[in-house]
């Protein structure tokens, strides 16, 4: 969580039925729209409004699930910290809270993007007084280690909704949670069809509980008719857990998107974790991810 220091802002979002997922509790996509409404409010609040307008871009995220999220009328709490604060770039700390209990920590990288440019800028020194006003220091997140998809990672057609677009017409940062739960739902059913997640509780008696998720940006991804393609592989498993990583690519260039990161922990239906189950650990190790190593 953040450090001990008092949020730069607290930002109460609402729920909505349709934030839920098949076993009942918000989706984890959806807390890094709670994150985005949060933030989004926080800078149209104070004197950086304007960069919302001139180009915001959403470097990477951070997300650790504590608690699932459940409906209710009340809405959520987003607590919001400043970070570190660098000459085009920013960080952003939150922990979104439920009843009083910590649901999700998270950390998003924002960068001050010069559209017409094509490139990221330097803060003017009012707009970096602004953010360094905000500052205190965030406790880091643990590293996931560097994987990449390899060769016989798994593929999945991706095709882009016009409804994914945001203001500044380019599929939203929040919708490559979606890519990534798609891809990685079709793998799963394809591993081991009892182990698909729509059907886990009733059938299998397991489910996935996503416990992170990491999203690093690196193209703006533009509606087209053609469909991109996310590839999926494991790049381990434990005993109650594994960890996935993703790319959204482009297989007209090979261009990479996004690349995602990914930990899941088995658990039977009360939550609790269990064994991952054989027939899906051998399905799932035909897609292995290789580990990226630099001297």
């Amino acid at each position: 969580m953040a450090a001990a220091s008092s949020p730069a802002a607290v930002i109460q979002v609402p729920l909505r039925w349709v934030d839920l997922d098949a076993q009942g509790h918000v989706n984890n996509a959806i807390i890094a729209d709670y994150l985005q409404e949060a933030r989004v409010r926080f800078l149209l609040e104070g004197e950086n409004a304007a960069l919302l307008g001139h180009g915001t871009l959403v470097v990477g995220h951070q997300v650790e699930y504590l608690a699932p999220v459940g409906f209710g009328n009340d809405p959520v709490e987003v607590r919001l910290w400043v970070g570190d604060v660098g000459a085009s770039r920013f960080t952003i700390g939150y922990q979104v809270v439920q009843d009083g209990v910590v649901a999700a920590r998270a950390h998003t990288v924002l960068c001050i993007f010069d559209f017409d440019a094509g490139r990221p800028r330097r803060m003017t020194p009012d707009e970096r007084r602004w953010f360094a006003d905000h500052s205190s220091p965030l406790e880091p997140m643990r590293p996931l280690g560097k994987w990449r998809p390899g060769e016989r990672a798994y593929r999945s057609p991706l095709a882009v909704r016009w409804t994914d677009l945001d203001a500044y017409g380019h599929v939203n940062n929040v919708r490559f949670f979606d890519f990534v739960a798609e891809a990685r739902v079709q793998m799963s059913g394809d591993a081991d069809p009892a182990g698909n997640r729509m059907t886990a509780a009733a059938e299998a008696g397991y489910l996935w509980m996503v416990v992170r998720q990491d999203v690093d940006y690196l193209a703006q991804l533009d509606h087209r008719l053609e469909p991109y393609e996310t590839r999926v592989a494991v790049a381990d498993i434990g005993r109650t857990s594994m960890t996935l990583v993703a790319e959204v690519t482009d297989p007209e260039s090979g261009g990479v998107h996004a690349r995602a990161r990914t930990v899941l922990v088995c658990g039977d239906r009360a939550g609790r974790p269990i064994p991952v189950p054989d027939e899906l650990r051998h399905g799932l190790e035909t897609w292995p991810a290789e580990a990226i190593t630099r001297r």
